[in-house]
């Protein structure tokens, strides 16, 4: 069954990632289960999913058993809605004789009266008002109002059979703070979507979401992350490459650096990856901004997402080498976001990655750098799968990315805090090197799955005018150790430019 197949037969949510997971959204006159524990969202999805259908011109209804009118509204207005008058909300009270202890009789248990009671208020409502969708806040107070497990299950069943009768839309909040292991409702209910809270040692909360059950239907399975955000739910589908395939023509891109194009054997291909791999301090971030530059002179727009460094001092320090970042970007040619890790989840960052690329035809893509994204990833093993479908999805894409990794240590034996090595296309690997008494740099590529590469060793600088790259090293063995042995003849060490003046890191 195709994604958009019965989208017409289907009530959306009102919130557009939640209806792409569902497939279109929920399958109408089905009973659905939303469950979390409280603060996880289900009121602001519940009052969604109702403002969706009042735009529509439904009659909605909104049936409250453990938040006031007056607390719905109040949540209303943080997100700056205001309810339209065809959302009922009918707030639940049981009896005050069914609360006098005077009056309470003593052959039957209360319960017996209130569970009773509140059945016959909820028809009563639904009779009054007529509408297409409801939604049932919340059930913990029907399960200890029933007791046990059997009444609570007749009295859920009760209730979905006379939604059913009616063709009524119903969606059923659960807090889960009566009874965390009855699945009573996950049997009888058409779908089922939990909400999940998640507290980091450091930095904001995370939420994510997950379809547990959608009877009948496509689905996009899976933990899928989310915002509660002024506004609303917003929900950022996993990112799935497989499903965005675009044709387009490969081609070699230049640097703008002959050597470090040869060095690339001719240049990088479009549509590929290529991860710049090196100690701090060696400059990563300035070879990703040649490659930005040249992109920007071929009439095309880059985007450059900034993990580790504060963006004033990215365009200062770029600005003494001769790159105005910050006139290119005043300009709509480049996109920079300083991203904190601290705040975003791998899901919405995917999920800019995807708009830029989608909304914006951005061909070049930068992330400084993968320590910081990392950061934002509770497991290694899922940052691994998470840079997998996004570079796949940007290669689909005929989007040119490039990341770096600061590796710990300066010389010698260094290691990458995550190896994703294997999932880049093309790697370069940026090196300290000791000779003669002055600290060096020294750049190689190490890998490159589309064409042969140089296997030279060559050194670079980085001065006043930016990037300046050297022949290759023949007369140093060990370079890549750090401490490298001359065994060339003078004429090498001449042309190795040792002598060049005063450099700068980035």
């Amino acid at each position: 069954m195709s994604a958009t197949a019965g989208m017409s037969d289907k009530a959306r949510t009102g919130i557009a990632g939640l209806d792409d997971v569902l497939s279109g959204g929920l399958v109408r006159d089905r009973l659905y289960l939303l469950e979390g524990s409280p603060g996880t969202g289900k009121t602001t999805i519940a009052l969604q999913f109702l403002r969706d259908g009042a735009a529509l011109g439904e009659k909605t209804l909104y049936i409250t058993l453990s938040e006031t009118e007056e607390e719905l509204r109040e949540t209303a207005t943080s997100h700056g809605w205001e309810l339209d008058p065809s959302i009922t909300v009918f707030e639940l009270i049981p009896p005050e004789s069914l609360l006098d202890a005077n009056q309470q009789q003593s052959l039957l248990y209360s319960s017996d009266l209130e569970l009773g009671e509140t059945t016959r208020q909820i028809f009563d409502a639904v009779d009054r008002v007529a509408p297409s969708r409801i939604v049932l806040d919340s059930l913990s107070e029907i399960r200890l109002l029933a007791g046990s497990s059997l009444r609570y299950r007749r009295q859920i069943l009760a209730l979905k059979h006379y939604f059913a009768r009616h063709a009524i839309t119903v969606l059923m909040l659960d807090d889960l703070t009566a009874d965390n292991l009855d699945k009573t409702v996950h049997s009888v209910a058409h779908g089922v979507v939990r909400l999940e809270e998640l507290a980091p040692d450091y930095g904001a909360q995370r939420r994510r979401m997950r379809v547990i059950k959608y009877r009948g239907q496509n689905f996009r399975g899976g933990f899928h992350d989310f915002n509660i955000a002024t506004g609303g739910v917003l929900v950022f589908p996993r990112l799935v490459s497989l499903e965005h395939k675009t044709g387009f023509a490969r081609e070699r891109l230049f640097s703008g650096i002959p050597q470090l194009d040869a060095l690339l054997g001719g240049g990088i291909e479009k549509g590929s990856s290529a991860l710049i791999l090196g100690p701090a301090g060696t400059g990563k971030s300035l070879f990703a901004v040649q490659y930005v530059l040249a992109a920007i002179a071929r009439g095309e727009r880059a985007v450059m997402y900034v993990f580790d460094e504060e963006l004033g001092l990215l365009f200062e320090r770029t600005r003494e080498l001769g790159y105005d970042l910050k006139g290119l970007c005043d300009a709509g040619k480049l996109l920079i976001e300083q991203v904190d890790a601290a705040e975003l989840s791998p899901g919405e960052f995917a999920h800019k990655v995807r708009a830029l690329v989608d909304e914006h035809a951005v061909k070049t893509v930068v992330i400084d750098s993968l320590n910081g994204y990392q950061a934002a990833m509770p497991q290694e093993n899922a940052l691994v799968l998470h840079v997998h479908e996004l570079l796949q999805y940007l290669n689909r894409q005929g989007a040119t990315t490039f990341l770096t990794v600061a590796q710990h240590g300066l010389v010698g034996d260094m290691k990458a805090p995550v190896d994703v090595t294997y999932l880049a296309d093309t790697v370069i690997l940026l090196r300290y090197f000791e000779a003669f008494g002055r600290v060096r740099r020294a750049i190689s590529v190490v890998k490159k799955r589309a064409g042969a590469h140089e296997d030279t060793i060559r050194e670079y600088s980085i001065g006043a005018r930016g990037l300046a790259i050297g022949d290759p090293l023949d007369g140093f063995q060990g370079v890549l150790r750090g401490i490298p042995t001359f065994v060339g003849a003078e004429r090498d060490l001449a042309r190795s430019g040792h002598g060049t003046g005063h450099e700068d890191g980035a």
